[in-house]
């Protein structure tokens, strides 16, 4: 049991969509609405480059955090994370299926023994319908610009984001879940983006999520973790970017129960699953797709 950890003071308001919490120089603004209407809808996917949304898209739902003594702001949000998806022909290293790759999967699910109809839209999508995407979150326009990303250094503790102290059962002051996006891949699958946070007496934790799961293919998760701990002098944030994969059955293969799938779909499950699985493997070999989001890499930003 942890020691009793003092409540800084703090400011907590609230609108019908929207939460936000002031502590210190800081103000944290979740918002989560419903999922884009057709208008929304058609000015999104115009802003994005035109390819098409997926099925579940929250288009005006976002995190903004605001930093007010060195005027940092940083978000995350559905168009800057649809912009991170590859639009045209894949590319070298963005790990997409390929019709190459796919084509023995694709055979085996639309041969003469097979019920299943064939996802026609899957090998002429003219990007990447997995919806994966790197985004990270970004700094905000109104920005200060003095503010840069720099690589962590390796035996700086405070360069790390500290586990023991987020596994502290302390006081959550302020915790939203934000869901991006979400789309069934034509009943092949899942992928989807969700942003979680909370703030507790000593410090802001920020979890965005990439799930993807392709029946009988691969599964893939993109982590972003940002820390701040509200002790750091000069103000420091950390951002710990982590990309996994691995095929399909690799996975399957850990179920705590051969005839429950259902944690195929949960993507807690999947994350630890691929964490565990030997990082020569799941964060360099991967499901083979030569996916450029394998890895884990580390920055800090100073804000001042």
């Amino acid at each position: 049991m942890s020691a009793a950890v003092s409540v800084p003071k703090h400011r907590l308001s609230e609108s019908p969509n929207s939460r936000a919490i002031e502590i210190g120089p800081w103000t944290i603004t979740a918002r989560t609405n419903p999922i884009s209407n057709a208008g929304q809808s058609d000015a999104l996917q115009a802003a994005i480059g035109g390819i098409p949304l997926p099925e579940m898209t929250f288009g005006n739902n976002s995190l903004e955090l605001e930093h007010k003594d060195s005027g940092w702001k940083y978000a995350f949000t559905t168009e800057e994370a649809l912009k991170g998806v590859r639009n045209g022909e894949l590319q070298e290293g963005d790990g997409g299926v390929k019709v190459g790759y796919a084509d023995a999967w694709i055979k085996s699910r639309t041969g003469a023994s097979s019920n299943i109809p064939m996802p026609q839209t899957v090998p002429t999508k003219p990007f990447d319908w997995t919806y994966t995407t790197l985004y990270p979150g970004h700094n905000t326009a109104s920005s200060s610009s003095s503010i840069e990303w720099k690589p962590a250094e390796r035996n700086n503790a405070a360069h790390t984001i500290p586990l023991a102290e987020l596994t502290r059962h302390d006081p959550i002051l302020f915790y939203a879940e934000i869901p991006l996006y979400e789309d069934e891949l034509h009943d092949n699958g899942a992928s989807h983006l969700l942003v979680r946070i909370r703030v507790m007496p000593t410090c802001i934790f920020i979890l965005q999520r990439f799930t993807l799961r392709v029946d009988n293919v691969l599964f893939r998760t993109f982590d972003t973790r940002i820390y701040h701990s509200f002790a750091s002098s000069p103000p420091l944030v950390v951002r710990e970017t982590s990309g996994w994969e691995a095929p399909y059955d690799r996975v399957k293969y850990r179920l705590p129960k051969r005839d429950d799938l259902t944690p195929l779909t949960d993507p807690m499950w999947i994350a630890k699953i691929l964490s565990e699985i030997p990082s020569e493997i799941s964060q360099e070999i991967g499901a083979g797709t030569k996916w450029k989001g394998l890895g884990t890499k580390v920055e800090v930003a100073t804000l001042q």
